[in-house]
């Protein structure tokens, strides 16, 4: 496996107010693994969402539970002789009877089930959450250090014209220079400052959404730590696949939806046999025995409702959720497929001859900025290769950012660590 490291020093260079800003706030210098680690234990979506998974696994233990039994009873309150509950002596009337439910078709187990089908799509749900919310740290965090790198191009290049501009403005001042190249290199100077600014928007706007995922200190400014990893790793499209069947929470949910769908079908069958409710009872002074005990059954009869309606719209919520899950493997399947080929066009991109050009061009900037000076170039001419010279540098700083994307968007879409950011 050939591995081309670049490194990318993730050197922040503001100006104005976001210096100023910079100088009232702590650094936190990280690379993604430790981003990850306090993604993973601060994140307040993730909490909320592992108490949901915690209570749903508590419902399948409510679901194991029997019915409780009933206790009923019935006697005199007043014999009209102006005693209140007076059961002395043989008077009075006591009733009493102690009854118990027992599902009957295998219910119960067939609750248990559908409970147990809850809790896994629920789990599943979190686990599809993690994933979303760590790609979105992951490309963050790529956008941050890809941002903190325009702005260094912007700031070198601000620098370079402002010294430029000192220099031509001396010589126009004793007759060696026109004012038309003064104002040519305050306008280049106004463009850069301009687009530093918008830079500096981003960037803002990108703290605070990295801050919120890693539950930081407001006041904390971030400063990724990135190197980029240009890896040739043999990238199996089956394999990938069926990885991504088993780590993937969106698939694994319309899995476990449409496996619940036909339990609960069962359920809803089982529910057209009524239930037995069995039952002992007590009888003092009401009946041809003076104490009387019985033994009572009762079930209803199933003439009018065996349950229909619910068996029926369980078989089409089947037919329903078995189109989303098949649908749900499609898109699993086009999005492991794209991901390598995008993994494959930005690793191509970044070849160690193209990163060689790029070395040079940063050589031919120096050679250039020297001869205009020494006016063996004309203005036109440097502008030109200063415009130039911004585009590449900041299409380098695309590249690199694209592939720490296509890296994200394959591990989204397996739903795995397939290769380290």
């Amino acid at each position: 496996m050939n591995i081309l490291r670049i490194s990318v020093v993730a050197i922040i260079c503001l100006t104005g107010s976001a210096l100023s800003t910079q100088a009232q706030t702590d650094t936190l210098r990280i690379d993604f693994k430790e981003a990850e680690n306090l993604f993973l234990k601060n994140n307040l979506s993730l909490l909320a969402q592992k108490y949901n998974v915690e209570a749903t696994k508590a419902l399948t233990d409510q679901a194991k539970y029997w019915d409780n039994p009933t206790l009923s009873t019935d006697q005199n309150i007043h014999d009209g002789n102006g005693k209140f509950f007076d059961h002395s002596n043989g008077n009075g009337q006591i009733y009493a009877q102690l009854t118990q439910l027992f599902k009957t078709a295998g219910k119960r187990g067939k609750e248990i089930q559908v409970a147990k089908d809850d809790a896994r799509i629920q789990q599943a749900e979190f686990n599809d959450l993690l994933r979303n919310l760590h790609y979105n740290l992951q490309l963050d965090f790529a956008q941050l250090a890809n941002l903190i790198q325009q702005s260094k191009v912007y700031t070198t290049e601000i620098s370079s014209v402002n010294n430029l501009i000192s220099g031509v403005s001396k010589s126009y001042g004793v007759g060696n220079s026109s004012l038309k190249d003064v104002i040519r290199l305050k306008a280049l100077l106004y463009s850069l400052e301009n687009d530093l600014t918008e830079n500096n928007r981003q960037l803002n706007d990108l703290q605070s959404q990295l801050k919120t995922l890693l539950a930081t200190n407001p006041t904390v400014y971030i400063i990724p730590k990135v190197e980029v990893n240009i890896i040739d790793v043999d990238l199996n499209t089956s394999n990938l696949i069926e990885a991504a069947k088993t780590n993937r929470g969106d698939y694994l949910s319309a899995q476990y939806q449409y496996d619940q769908a036909g339990h609960k079908l069962a359920l809803q069958k089982a529910q057209a046999i009524p239930d037995v409710t069995v039952g002992v009872e007590y009888d003092k002074n009401s009946s041809y025995a003076p104490n009387y005990w019985g033994l009572t059954i009762g079930l209803p009869l199933p003439l009018f409702n065996r349950n229909q309606g619910n068996i029926k719209s369980a078989k089409s919520t089947i037919q329903s959720l078995q189109s989303t899950y098949k649908n749900s493997e499609l898109q699993l399947q086009n999005d492991v497929v794209s991901a390598i080929n995008q993994y494959k066009l930005s690793q191509q991109m970044l070849s160690a001859n193209q990163i060689d050009f790029y070395q040079q061009y940063d050589q031919l900037f120096d050679n250039m900025f020297k001869a205009y000076k020494e006016r063996q170039i004309s203005l036109v001419e440097f502008i030109d290769f200063f415009d130039s010279y911004k585009d590449t540098k900041l299409k380098v700083i695309g590249q690199q950012y694209n592939l720490q994307k296509a890296i994200a968007d394959l591990n989204f879409s397996v739903g795995a660590t397939i290769i380290h950011p």
